[in-house]
């Protein structure tokens, strides 16, 4: 190793602390060792790709390659400036020091509203080797790392058209019982990410099959509707043609929220719930929020026509057959309860979602009224009879 090389190396002799502790505990920052843990780490490494593409004036996109020698190649086209201001590639600080208000499995995808990430780190560091490529201001800088320490000072190589980054990294087999990434596992989490980011373009490729490469692509223009409407596809007759949607910020809760809705022909209800991204499997105040602004509505307004009385258990019961929905929450601080943060937490989420439900399902039935009591019909026909 060259005297240059190990002055650039003897200057982060503090980067190591750190590094040991992840890569002897590393189920405590990416879940497991397994498959399921090497999945959560590129997802993580994907996210940050996505908070770049997203930061751009439209057109954004992220690219994911499992690359023939066993690496994953995740690129993007999103703004970049550091690399030309300082000469580095810009990504030197977050791919050797984990941030200092880092979340333990926090939020892995764009959040709308700051980001709290130690992705590129963790990846860096259970990673037998990594190179970082930035394209900024017509050149393309690299920099290449071993199990987490630089090898190499940042260098020039040769010219670049547009901006963005590429990570490639190779999962240590040190660390990972199994380095092999599942095709199906990647396209159906991208696919999901896809809907809740809209616009956003998400690509997969698989240069691994013998047969030749496979790949699969992602983009939709109407985000968390068109969710709506593939969940529903396969439903019967609809009470409610039309998804309604809507998209609110509100700073009370420190985010966005997205929430699209659908009576559909099935007899089960279907509502599926994210916080910046991440699957609640167990829901949370957004949900119970949904919920509240769902039943409020249907109520007043079946009441307001004399309808049957709308109080109580079953009446509820009777709401939620048939509903297809999606909520879709981005926080700057999300809180979740319980080891797995499948259930999200902020008191705060409920009322604001629950007001934003209320108004926008609301003017809806407002404004249609035929539809609305179309819809209302359909909804009263499941209300168990006492």
């Amino acid at each position: 190793m060259s005297g240059e090389t190990t002055g650039y190396d003897a200057a982060r002799t503090e980067e190591l602390e750190g590094r040991e502790g992840i890569r002897k505990r590393p189920g405590m920052w990416v879940g497991s060792t397994g498959e399921r843990g090497l999945h959560e780490m590129v997802f993580q490494v994907v996210g940050r790709a996505m908070n770049n593409a997203l930061a751009g004036q439209g057109g954004g996109s992220v690219d994911v390659t499992l690359t023939r020698d066993g690496g994953v190649r995740i690129s993007d086209n999103g703004p970049v400036t550091a690399a030309r201001d300082t000469g580095g590639t810009g990504l030197e600080a977050p791919l050797t020091s984990m941030p200092a208000e880092i979340e333990v499995g926090g939020p892995i995808v764009y959040m709308g509203h700051g980001r709290t990430s130690g992705e590129l780190y963790l990846a860096n560091v259970l990673s037998s080797r990594l190179t970082a490529e930035v394209r900024c201001g017509g050149t393309r800088r690299v920099q290449a790392y071993a199990r987490g320490v630089a090898t190499a000072p940042p260098a020039a190589m040769g010219s670049a058209a547009g901006s963005g980054t590429t990570v490639t990294f190779w999962p240590d087999t040190e660390i990972f019982e199994t380095t092999r990434c599942s095709f199906a596992v990647l396209a159906e989490r991208l696919r999901q990410v896809a809907f809740l980011n809209r616009g956003l373009g998400l690509s997969l490729t698989d240069e691994r099959a013998a047969g030749g490469a496979r790949a699969v692509s992602f983009r939709f223009p109407d985000g968390v509707r068109d969710f709506v409407e593939a969940l529903d596809a396969e439903a019967g007759p609809v009470f409610q043609p039309d998804v309604i949607s809507f998209e609110r910020e509100d700073p009370r809760m420190a985010g966005t929220m997205e929430v699209a809705l659908l009576w559909g022909g099935s007899h089960q209800e279907r509502i599926r719930s994210f916080a910046n991204s991440r699957a609640t499997r167990q829901g949370g105040t957004h949900v119970d929020g949904f919920r509240d602004g769902v039943a409020a509505v249907v109520t007043a307004y079946a009441r307001a026509r004399g309808l049957p009385d709308a109080v109580g258990g079953s009446w509820a019961d009777g709401i939620g057959e048939g509903l297809t929905a999606v909520v879709s929450v981005k926080l700057e601080h999300p809180e979740y309860h319980g080891a797995t943060r499948e259930l999200l937490g902020n008191p705060e989420v409920q009322d604001c979602v629950a007001e934003a439900v209320r108004e926008h399902l609301g003017n809806w039935l407002r404004d249609r009224p035929t539809q609305a009591a179309q819809l209302l019909d359909g909804i009263l026909r499941n209300v168990p009879q006492d």
